[in-house]
């Protein structure tokens, strides 16, 4: 990854805008969309700025001296972040970036990101937060919430995300749900290159527990595995807590 992705809180908080045009407008909006307060370069309490000026080293530089983070439009080598394209489903907010490599690309996959998630996939997230306590009595368990989740968010289940009335099957999924027995997976790869793994491959290894598997097995296999499973050698016996386990094998 060239950046580490954050979505940083700005309500209530005083944020830098130093330029003029339609540039220093756009990135205003955009804080004031997300509830932060613009101030100017002279403002103490702030800790990010942005610079749209024709001329903007000075500035980035002064700015950057006093410990802020600054964004400078269109000059991605003075950037300490950069913005990404937002599609806003709030509270789900999906951020597309290149890295200042091209905010067009990021603006265009962006917009079939839009075509693609309805416009309850908001309302879908708020009800699951509502019922994060309804979920701790149904599965007191942690690993036992997390599979029963998965298994509804998955294509084709009671809470898919891409189904325009999934919002409205909470309650009804938290009444009928039931846990399916612990499975143990073995599939053996293809190759190592992760364009190689099939829908379901990439599906288990999104939603394992347990990943089993050599010391060198490949990083970039691994990595689209969720960051939380536990990892143990390929002959361990699979933990007893784990809903999903998964033994992976090169061909």
């Amino acid at each position: 990854m060239h950046s580490l992705p954050l979505f940083h809180r700005v309500a209530g908080q005083p944020v830098i805008v130093v330029g003029e045009g339609e540039a220093a407008a756009a990135k205003a909006r955009l804080i004031e969309r997300a509830g932060g307060t613009i101030v100017g370069a002279a403002s103490k309490e702030a800790r990010l700025a942005f610079v749209a000026l024709d001329d903007p080293d000075e500035a980035a530089a002064a700015l950057k001296a006093r410990g802020l983070l600054v964004n400078v439009a269109d000059r991605p080598d003075l950037c300490d972040f950069t913005l990404p394209s937002v599609l806003d489903r709030d509270p789900v907010l999906i951020a597309v970036s290149t890295g200042g490599a091209s905010a067009g690309l990021a603006k265009v996959l962006r917009l079939r990101l839009e075509q693609m998630l309805p416009a309850s996939l908001g309302r879908l997230a708020s009800g699951l937060a509502a019922a994060r306590e309804a979920m701790r009595r149904r599965w007191p368990e942690a690993g036992a919430r997390r599979h029963a989740l998965d298994a509804a968010l998955a294509p084709g289940g009671p809470l898919d995300p891409l189904d325009q009335a999934a919002a409205d099957r909470i309650d009804e999924w938290l009444e009928r749900d039931s846990l399916s027995a612990s499975q143990t997976i073995e599939i053996t790869l293809a190759s190592d290159d992760p364009d190689d793994l099939t829908l379901r491959q990439a599906r288990w290894l999104g939603s394992a527990d347990a990943i089993l598997c050599d010391d060198n097995f490949a990083p970039q296999i691994l990595a689209r595995s969720r960051a939380d499973a536990l990892r143990l050698p390929v002959d361990a016996a699979p933990p007893a807590d784990a809903r999903l386990t998964l033994i992976l094998r090169t061909g």
